[in-house]
């Protein structure tokens, strides 16, 4: 089995979570992808990470690598984050967890006050660095408007109903439904999220496993509904790796062969030509 991979934005220590044997009755086909996915990766339950850290790594992820986003992140700590450099859990793979002490510090609050051009420039490694800081700024001085910093946002995401949560995070500007459930799943540690990333997004639509035409929110409302809640967050995880791994965009493994994709045979392959070797995305698919 693959260890979780440390540059997965979503994944590897700075997902935070604990491994564990994720135990679910297979009786879907969805479910049973996730449970094989779990034969290839690795099975974790997740949560525990900071909460307002984990909105702004997953907005310094928009539209960009976590090659090009996690160089982006830890320069942002370094400037800003005004914990004890002792306290602040280690960066990249060397986190042992996502959450950690960050002394009397308030990262919300040093950023809320941060020069934008500043910011800019720091996380310029992440693309649309003005369009990024701009949004970083303003969650910030929201999170500590509505509440009163980075701990009372924490002990709402973590404590307060999901829904409630979700809304709330939908509610601010710059932050999506991909952002708003990463939030949920890797610091609120809730069952039942299954954040829909572009490869989730292909591979669910590919597969059969959500309509070929589904946008993101229906994607997430397929896998939701056919995947058991305390598998949601490592199949979100495995099924991005899978993805970078296997189902590429553009040359899909199965392209040489059944034997190349350890998912094959549960695979509808919508907009995939094996004859042909033409790939399309499944909604253009005849």
């Amino acid at each position: 089995m693959d260890d979780e991979p440390s540059v997965n934005i979503s994944g590897g220590d700075a997902g935070g979570g604990e491994f564990a044997d994720v135990d679910a009755d297979a009786d879907t086909r969805a479910a049973a992808i996730v449970a094989d996915l779990g034969d290839v990766y690795w099975e974790k339950t997740y949560g525990g990470r900071d909460a307002f850290e984990c909105l702004v790594r997953t907005v310094l992820s928009q539209n960009t690598s976590d090659v090009a986003s996690q160089p982006a992140h830890d320069a942002l700590l370094d400037r800003y984050d005004p914990a004890d450099p002792e306290d602040r859990p280690a960066s990249d793979g060397d986190r042992e967890s996502g959450a950690g002490s960050r002394g009397d510090g308030d990262l919300a609050e040093a950023l809320a006050d941060a020069h934008r051009d500043e910011l800019a420039e720091t996380i310029s490694s992440a693309g649309l660095y003005n369009q990024k800081s701009e949004t970083i700024v303003r969650l910030a001085g929201r999170i500590c408007e509505e509440y009163d910093g980075e701990d009372g946002f924490d002990e709402f995401v973590r404590d307060a109903d999901p829904d409630a949560v979700r809304d709330a995070l939908l509610d601010m500007k710059g932050v999506g439904p991909k952002t708003a459930d990463c939030v949920l799943l890797f610091a609120g540690g809730k069952p039942g999220v299954f954040p829909v990333d572009t490869h989730v997004h292909r591979i669910a639509r590919r597969m059969g496993l959500a309509p070929p035409d589904a946008d993101h929110e229906g994607v997430r409302a397929a896998l939701e509904a056919s995947v058991p809640a305390d598998a949601c967050g490592f199949g979100h995880t495995a099924m991005i790796q899978f993805g970078r791994d296997y189902c590429t965009a553009r040359k899909p493994a199965c392209l040489d062969g059944p034997e190349a994709c350890p998912l094959y045979d549960y695979c509808d392959r919508a907009g995939v030509d094996e004859v042909t070797e033409t790939v399309v995305d499944p909604a253009d698919a005849d």
